[in-house]
């Protein structure tokens, strides 16, 4: 049997119907192969991070038991991306769905394609607020346990939806 590994992956919409493009990245989440979605957050309104004037953020976050080695995870999510009219037209644009890997069991990585942890995820309350309601004892390499993070991202606004 071939060990799996939790990976840790964000969610984000803000273009379209934010709602259901989660939905349906959960949904194909749930389906990649040598994988298995095994917690789902609530959805959370959030205001754009370096981006003044674009839309809300949708946003969530989902664990993953994966077989998946963490560049073929990366192409399986920018795929899922690109099913949902994701389009790169520029550095923090619009988008209909973003999917960022997180945490990667306790690997670290740092290649032109992906940084592993997350080099942001701990300054970020639409990160850190649905990673507590699924594990607030999860640790994030170099910050510390989630729920202890929480504070520092007090004054991020972030709602939660459902």
């Amino acid at each position: 049997m071939i060990p799996l590994v939790r990976a840790w992956v964000a969610l984000g919409a803000n273009l379209g119907e934010p709602r259901a493009a989660l939905d349906r990245a959960f949904e194909s989440l749930a389906r990649l192969p040598q994988s298995r979605l095994v917690a789902r957050s609530s959805h959370y309104r959030t205001a754009p991070v370096d981006a003044p004037g674009q839309p809300d953020y949708w946003n969530a976050v989902g664990a993953l038991d994966t077989a998946l080695e963490p560049l073929s995870l990366l192409h399986a999510l920018q795929d899922i991306e690109t099913s949902n009219g994701r389009e790169r037209s520029f550095r923090n644009a619009p988008r209909t769905l973003d999917l960022d890997l997180l945490l990667y069991g306790e690997v670290t990585l740092d290649t032109p394609d992906l940084i592993l942890p997350h080099p942001r995820m701990h300054l970020r309350a639409f990160v850190l607020v649905p990673l507590a309601e699924i594990d607030p004892d999860l640790r994030l390499p170099g910050h510390g346990r989630v729920s202890a993070l929480l504070p520092a991202v007090r004054d991020q606004r972030i709602e939660r939806i459902e």
